[in-house]
């Protein structure tokens, strides 16, 4: 998640941090149940949310940089590269999901809120915890919350083949991972979660929205080029954008019933553990009038304003993690302490202010660069 991003030696596009940043807010806002605050994201005006948004973005960023280590090492390199970063990934998921357990456990314990254990999903845990920490490091079993990580491990491990595939025939890649994406919604493939059910994020659904972002990290500048140009695509970007809005609205004001049938039908309930297809349409509408919108050489990306998003986008995988485990506090504060809309307001706003804080303290550290470390071992 903190790949550096470069393109046609121009520097970062910094239109990639700065959403993926601002992903990670929406994540954290989203994930503090009745949280009056989560209401400025954008999954409560649209079919796609802060979900697509990282797993396209990752798909884009994890194509552009390993592309470029197979080129100049091979293909061998480049996949023990990625195959290094799945791991990253994984232990990272495994240390959250200690603390957060830990962390639900404790509370619930001495504060007398036992109920979180069935909120957060881990009194089976708690009951039985060789079994259900064996399927933890399995990732089968995942406490609420704690599913974008597995997901993205998996969607990196097996990255490999389809960075090839994209280096020399993107048509068939795309066209292999749309296939992929049809049998699983088609036959119901998903993996399995313990101990029973199966992934709240469906990998072999969710690879189509990766890939489509490796495609155009790769291949597609023309085409977007084309798109952001054309009037036409403009326009009916729009028009999905102002239905979709239009529909979650009436959904969540409880006049979905309203209706036509049709629509109700297509749209609703939305199905983001398979990636509908009315969710990666809505997206890449979003995306289209947004790159419209905030062209690569925006100089309102410079302001200041947007200095701690972006700089939380490049430290994505810390500030996720951290996110993560503020939900929690912030859920726990807001039903202790008080469910006003001003102290929700500000457990948001404590809560990525500590986010940023964390970015920067990242950032920081790893530029820190002893004077009395000889220069050829810095860079070991």
């Amino acid at each position: 998640m903190n790949t550096v991003i470069a393109k046609n030696g121009s520097g970062r596009d910094l239109r990639l941090d700065l959403f993926r940043g601002l992903a990670n807010w929406a994540i954290f806002l989203d994930h503090i149940p009745n949280n009056v605050v989560a209401w400025i994201t954008m999954k409560n005006y649209g079919f796609s949310d802060a979900a697509d948004l990282f797993v396209f973005i990752s798909g884009y960023t994890v194509a552009l940089v390993y592309s470029r280590t197979m080129a100049a090492d091979g293909f061998v390199v480049a996949a023990v590269g990625m195959l290094a970063r799945a791991w990253k990934l994984y232990v990272a998921h495994i240390l959250l999901f200690v603390v957060y357990v830990a962390a639900i456990g404790y509370v619930a314990q001495n504060y007398g809120h036992a109920y979180l254990l069935d909120e957060f999903n881990i009194r089976r845990l708690i009951a039985d915890p060789i079994e259900f920490l064996k399927h933890g490091l399995l990732l089968e079993f995942k406490p609420l919350n704690l599913d974008v990580l597995p997901l993205y491990t998996a969607l990196m491990a097996t990255f490999p083949p389809f960075l090839w595939l994209l280096k020399r025939t993107p048509g068939l890649a795309l066209a292999a991972s749309f296939a992929i994406y049809v049998a699983a919604r088609t036959f119901e493939w998903n993996l399995a979660s313990y101990p029973d059910g199966a992934w709240y994020f469906n990998p072999f659904a969710w690879q189509f929205l990766f890939v489509i972002g490796a495609w155009i990290s790769l291949h597609g500048s023309g085409l977007v080029t084309r798109l952001t140009a054309s009037r036409p695509a403009l326009w009916s970007a729009v028009l999905y954008l102002l239905l979709s809005f239009a529909v979650m609205l009436a959904a969540h004001f409880g006049f979905s019933s309203a209706m036509p049938a049709p629509i109700a039908d297509l749209f609703l309930p939305n199905d983001k553990t398979n990636l509908a297809p009315y969710r990666i349409l809505h997206f890449l509408a979003l995306a289209l009038v947004v790159a419209r919108l905030v062209p690569r050489s925006a100089m309102a990306l410079k302001l200041p304003v947007l200095r701690p998003a972006i700089i939380c986008g490049e430290r994505s995988l810390d500030v996720f993690c951290v996110g993560i485990f503020l939900s929690f506090a912030g859920c726990f504060l807001i039903e202790l302490v008080s469910d006003s809309i001003v102290f929700q307001l500000l457990v948001s706003l404590s809560g990525i202010a500590l986010m940023t804080a964390v970015a920067y303290f990242r950032t920081w550290t790893k530029n820190l660069r002893p004077a009395s470390v000889p220069d050829r071992l810095r860079a070991v």
